[in-house]
This record gives structure tokens, sequence and C-alpha cells, in this order.
């Protein structure tokens, strides 16, 4: 009686999936021609406005049994494979493959979209400026670690826009070609990597020498191609390699995350629930980040990130960071900066766009 149950069960699930891949092509059958039309009128292909909208619409339909984070990925890859058929898109990242870079580009682009590792955060730029690709993905923040500098000075030599943010949880494993800790002669790494999991380290394998790598990519395949060494790694990398597994989660921070910028030429309309980032220079006089500061508080415009760094050009002159709530077109933000135009010594803005697409 169970198995006469059971395949009915499944003939049902057959009949279901049936229909769940006709209304999928149906759907990109009108995606396609969603597609033709924005082509038509030389429109961005990628619109997270209307992708914010469909997920909350979804998330207020779900009544379970899945979760609204499990529907999330399920709707994520369908909106993003339909989008590719629209039109497939080219993103850089800050190479090799299987890094946290390109592990944060397919969160956010899918795994459809056309990946394309460079060696540099610099060559992710010049490429993208190029017109070589539709976007990159660089990283602008860690958790633990601080801001990166470097991008924030590639923005100082390019024109191009901040177009999206995206947040990845940073879980570094252990991985090597057998599965007995105690054959561990030596571990690969990449410095951050080592500096994000010192605890762990000085507790765990305090005698083991490390030998650092350029990326947690290469030590993976490091770690593969030596019978005596561990890497750590990313999970993808490690799958990539053929590496089993003997520890995960090695941060030593729970929570340690690192906040990657998308790059383009285009800024994102407003979506409602938007970030703009800029970097401005005070001139060299008492009061002078009062000044460029009181557009904001009069406006009851929130700063959710103020941070200096040094001018390179110029000793003891700095550069302030700004991430503040809302998009360069709404009013108080718009009024604002027009005021910090006035009395900064420079202003630039480096993008609008939508906060991080949560999942639901």
């Amino acid at each position: 009686m169970g198995k006469e149950e059971l395949s009915k069960l499944r003939e049902q699930i057959d009949k279901l999936d049936k229909k769940i891949l006709e209304l999928i092509s149906n759907r990109a059958r009108i995606a396609l021609e969603i597609g033709r039309l924005k082509s038509k009128d030389q429109l961005n292909f990628w619109d997270p406005k209307r992708e914010k909208e469909i997920f909350e619409h979804l998330k207020s339909l779900n009544k379970g049994p899945l979760s609204h984070q499990a529907i999330f990925h399920i709707f994520h890859e369908i909106i993003t494979a339909t989008r590719e058929i629209q039109h497939p898109t080219k993103v850089a990242f800050l190479g090799p493959e299987a890094t946290f870079s390109h592990m944060a580009a397919i969160k956010h682009f899918g795994k459809t979209a056309i990946f394309y590792p460079l060696p540099s955060i610099k060559d992710v730029f010049w490429e993208v400026e190029k017109g070589s690709y539709d976007y990159g993905v660089v990283p602008v923040e860690n958790s633990t670690e601080g801001i990166v500098a470097y991008t924030l000075d590639m923005f100082m030599q390019s024109e191009l826009k901040v177009a999206g943010e995206i947040y990845l949880r940073i879980n570094h494993f252990l991985a090597a070609s057998f599965k007995e800790k105690e054959k561990i002669k030596k571990i690969y790494a990449h410095p951050q990597a080592v500096a994000q999991c010192r605890n762990w380290i000085s507790y765990h394998m305090p005698n083991i020498p490390i030998f650092e790598t350029s990326s947690t990519a290469l030590a993976a395949r490091k770690a593969k191609e030596d019978p005596e060494a561990a890497a750590i790694t990313t999970k993808l990398a490690a799958e990539k390699a053929d590496l089993f597994i003997l520890e995960r989660h090695l941060e030593d921070f729970a929570h340690n995350t690192t906040r990657f910028w998308i790059i383009g030429h285009r800024l994102p309309n407003p979506t409602g629930s938007d970030k703009t980032s800029l970097l401005f220079a005070t001139p060299d006089r008492p009061g002078a980040l009062y000044k460029c500061l009181k557009p904001f508080a009069e406006r009851r415009v929130n700063l959710s990130k103020l941070e200096s760094r040094p001018m390179k050009n110029l000793p003891w002159h700095y550069l302030f960071f700004v991430d503040l709530e809302g998009h360069y077109t709404d009013t108080p933000v718009k009024e604002a900066l027009v005021e910090l135009k006035e009395v900064s010594a420079y202003l630039k803005l480096l993008g609008s766009y939508p906060k991080a697409l949560e999942e639901m």
C-alpha cells in the first residue's frame, strides 16, 4: 500500500513539474518581448526597482511551507536567467575564479551571467570603462579589515559609477586532498584569510607553517598539488579543486562580511530604498567639516558612513568618504549636495544605487 501511495504522489509531482516548466517558459517568452521593447527604447536591461517589487510581491503571497528565503533563491535564479536571454550580461570581477569576488558576482547576477576574472581592481575599472564588460564587481569594505582603499582611489581616475552593492558573508574553510588533519604539514592561504582566521590558526595549527598565496583559489589549487598541504579557502574554490573540507567557518568573527560594489556607466533610477556614496574634501580652515556636514543635518539626511582618508597628492589633507540614505535625485539629498558643492574644496558623486537586495 505504501509503494502505491508513493507512486501516486510522484505522479502528482511529475505533473506539477511539467506545469511549472510550461509556466517558466511562458514567463521567459514574455521577458523576451520586454527585452525587445527595452532594446528599442534603449533602456537598461537590469531594473533593480522592478526586481524589488517582484520580490516584495512574492513575499506577500507566500503562505509556505517554503520559507521566504527559499522562494527568494528560486525566483532570483528565474529572474536572472530570463534577464540573460533578454541581453547576455558580461560581468568582470577581481579574479581568479572561485574567489569571494566571484561568489559575490554570482550572488547578484545569477549563475547564468557571463563572468570574466581579471587580475586587479584597476583592470576591472579599465575594462568596464572601455565597454568590454557591462559591469564590474570589486570589493570596497570588510567589516573587520575596513575600507579597500585602492577601490576608492580608482574613482579618482575613473568616470564609472557605483550601480549597486552586494554583501557577502565571508566564510573560510580548511580543505585538503585528504581527510586526515594529522597529515597537514603546511597551509596555503591568502594574507587576508590568515588575518581573518588568526585565533583559529593559533589555537588549532600553531606550529604549521603558512605559505601566502595571491588568492584563495590559488591556495586551493596548491593544496590539490601538494600531498602534505591544506588550504584556507572558499567553499567554491574547494569544490572546484575537488578537495575535502576538513573544517568549516575558521573566521574569528561570525559576522565577517565584505561589501562589494557593482560598477558601470549608468546610475539606476530611484527605488525608494537607495543609498548614495560620495567623496569630498574640505578647505583648509576652521569649521570647514562642520559646514560640509551641516546641509545634511538641516535636511535630516542620515549619513550611515563618514570616514576620512589621506589625499596622496597633498600630505596632511584628507578626503571624506560618505554613504548616505537616499537617492541623489531625492529633493533633500539633491539640495544638500548643491550646498555641499559650494562649501567643499572637492566633491565627487560615486553613485546612487539600491541598497543591497536582502533575501526575503
